[in-house]
């Protein structure tokens, strides 16, 4: 049935977080039982875009408004979150854990969600984002811009996470190891609030557009989906000379440490 078959993909999933935690353990610290499991979980392969949340914000209940009727095994998911213990093989035979595991999944991430909004949480991310953690733009012209993690969608299992550019303000899809994420887990506000917060991070140079040319020559009133959106702006004159990529000397002083509205183009 299809419970057995997510009983056992959790199995497996658990099963290879615990050879990672004990594997990593032999160069860092010993697996301990006082490690925890919010440690634990973010410590899994795959979620390295994970925030550890603090267990003080964990245990204010003004943090958690709203989350109890979303669980079934709400009291027990958030006493696995404040667990001092990471599951063992033991656990993966129970069927009701992995129920609860599953919860405390969730529930884990709805609170990560608003952790990383929080003034500790930024910091938090901040570090990751400067440290590349999160990785960066697929696209060529962005240079390997750092990216931040976002989701689209504020309930769980609607959507995976992706990855939010601050220079081309384009969604793109992550690495394969962040696809089993889930992007209620960030929020969907997370990177416009992330940027209010740190205005020293937003990208100040113009996002390069890519200009199409047949051996050598610009294709004539072919315009690339950046161009277009520079012109809206303001901030490229319409069939402008400007080359593709360069300041115009009249917006240095209207983009320098100024934040826009990410705009649909």
């Amino acid at each position: 049935s299809r419970l057995i078959q997510r009983h056992r993909q959790l199995s497996r999933f658990i099963m290879h977080g615990l050879s990672l935690s004990i594997d990593e353990s032999d160069d860092d610290e010993e697996l301990s039982g006082d490690s925890g499991w919010i440690p634990w979980f973010c410590g899994l392969k795959g979620h390295e875009l994970f925030a550890e949340v603090e267990e003080e914000y964990v245990r204010d209940n003004f943090n958690l408004y709203g989350l109890r009727g979303r669980f079934a095994f709400y009291d027990h998911a958030l006493e696995m979150i404040l667990s001092t213990e990471a599951p063992d093989e033991d656990d993966l035979a129970d069927t009701e854990f992995l129920e609860i595991y599953r919860d405390a999944t969730d529930l884990y991430g709805l609170i990560h969600a608003r952790y990383i909004v929080s003034p500790r949480g930024l910091q938090v991310m901040r570090e990751k984002y400067l440290k590349g953690t999160f990785g960066t733009c697929p696209r060529v012209l962005c240079d390997r811009q750092h990216v931040l993690p976002i989701g689209t969608a504020e309930d769980p299992r609607n959507a995976q996470v992706n990855i939010f550019c601050p220079k081309c303000e384009q969604v793109y899809s992550p690495k394969s190891k962040y696809k089993e994420l889930d992007g209620a887990y960030f929020g969907t506000s997370f990177p416009q609030i992330f940027l209010q917060s740190f205005p020293s991070l937003v990208p100040l140079e113009f996002t390069r557009a890519f200009v199409p040319r047949v051996f050598g020559f610009r294709l004539h009133k072919q315009k690339s989906l950046i161009t277009r959106k520079l012109e809206e702006e303001g901030v490229v004159p319409p069939q402008s000379s400007t080359r593709q990529g360069e300041r115009p000397s009249t917006a240095k002083n209207d983009m320098a440490g100024s934040l826009s509205a990410p705009c649909e183009i």
